[in-house]
């Protein structure tokens, strides 16, 4: 097992930069995920731990050891893709030991540990098959056997689970994150989807335009986002944003043209009496027939357990998460009240978090 450290990394494809100066450290058998949208850099940082690409400034470190220079094969680190990458004219378990045949192991060597990768994973009676005659979620499991039986310093997943359908996704992102405790080795895991991000992580960075926008704990991050980037990026559905004025009692947002009076009483000093962006998650806004402010709406969405609405408030888009069933139409008013305690004001110049 062990560390993994980025300092000031960057990465450069002519006149293009795709990775600006990013640092993180890894602690030895954390399980860290890089999370960003499409582009933001998140692949390009994992290869480059890989070894897949050339680091263009600043140190990688494995194990307290750089690998600026070193080869793939040399950084004892083994890589999940989202492909799978199987070999069509081999079994499981030849899949499984092919790794292991290339760098010389013996045969019983390979057994043995091509044997207990598939008992950790329940693939024991699918040794004999072909990857035709597999699921998705049992190629995956494969692909993880097969990164296993290295018995590597380092996992890299590389969005293993966006070929899988929702309901196996869950179920896979569950035995992932289970074999990861199990095994304790250190695991950098990249994916685009934040509910994966959330639910697995020790740590997560979130990335943008090749940057680092934010390091931490899943919950320090849904509580304490640095800007309103973070604050949309995690959390589903998205946090609401509004446009509008604080008093200069610090007790009441005026929302957007309308000016529509909310109460917030425990907003920030920094935002008295200024222009800010109110930030509200969904499901931190509550029915309040008597201190709540009226809101048209818009869109009814019940999912069973919750009411999903999309209304007009302030003249803003807002989106709630009810956890009730409610009966409600298109065009009706809804009194509705923000849970004081979890707003959160942003600087509408600079969308950084006015702590």
């Amino acid at each position: 097992m062990a560390s993994v450290h980025i300092q000031n990394a960057r990465k450069t494809f002519g006149d293009s930069t795709v990775l600006h100066d990013v640092s993180v450290d890894m602690d030895d058998g954390s399980f860290v995920v890089l999370v960003g949208p499409s582009g933001c850099g998140k692949s390009t940082l994992l290869r480059m731990i890989a070894g897949l690409e050339t680091i263009s400034g600043g140190d990688i470190s494995i194990g307290g050891k750089s690998v600026n220079r070193l080869a793939p094969k040399d950084r004892d680190i083994a890589m999940v893709f989202q492909s799978y990458a199987l070999y069509p004219q081999m079994t499981v378990a030849q899949n499984m030991g092919f790794s292991l045949e290339l760098i010389g192991a013996k045969k019983p060597e390979i057994a043995t540990k091509v044997e207990h990768a598939a008992k950790i994973l329940g693939l024991e009676p699918l040794l004999s098959r072909y990857p035709r005659q597999l699921s998705g979620g049992q190629r995956q499991r494969v692909a993880m056997g097969r990164a296993i039986v290295r018995d590597p310093k380092v996992f890299l997943f590389d969005e293993p689970l966006s070929n899988l359908d929702a309901k196996l996704r869950v179920q896979m992102r569950a035995e992932i994150k289970a074999l990861q405790k199990r095994l304790g080795t250190t695991t950098i895991y990249v994916t685009h989807d934040q509910i994966e991000a959330m639910t697995m992580a020790d740590k997560i960075v979130v990335m943008r335009d090749g940057k680092v926008e934010q390091i931490g704990a899943p919950l320090d991050l849904y509580d304490r986002p640095a800007n309103t980037f973070v604050a949309s990026f995690i959390g589903s559905p998205s946090m609401n944003f509004i446009e509008g004025v604080v008093a200069n009692d610090g007790k009441t947002f005026f929302a957007g043209a309308e000016k529509l009076g909310i109460p917030i009483p425990l907003c920030p000093a920094q935002a008295v009496g200024k222009a800010v962006l109110l930030g509200v998650r969904p499901e931190h806004i509550v029915i309040d027939r008597e201190a709540g402010v009226p809101a048209e709406v818009w869109v009814v969405e019940p999912t069973g357990a919750e009411t999903h609405l999309v209304v007009s408030l302030g003249g803003a888009q807002v989106t709630c998460v009810l956890k009730e069933r409610i009966s409600l139409q298109e065009g009706q008013t809804v009194p509705l009240a923000f849970d004081a305690s979890l707003c959160h004001f942003f600087d509408p110049q600079t969308t950084l978090r006015l702590v």
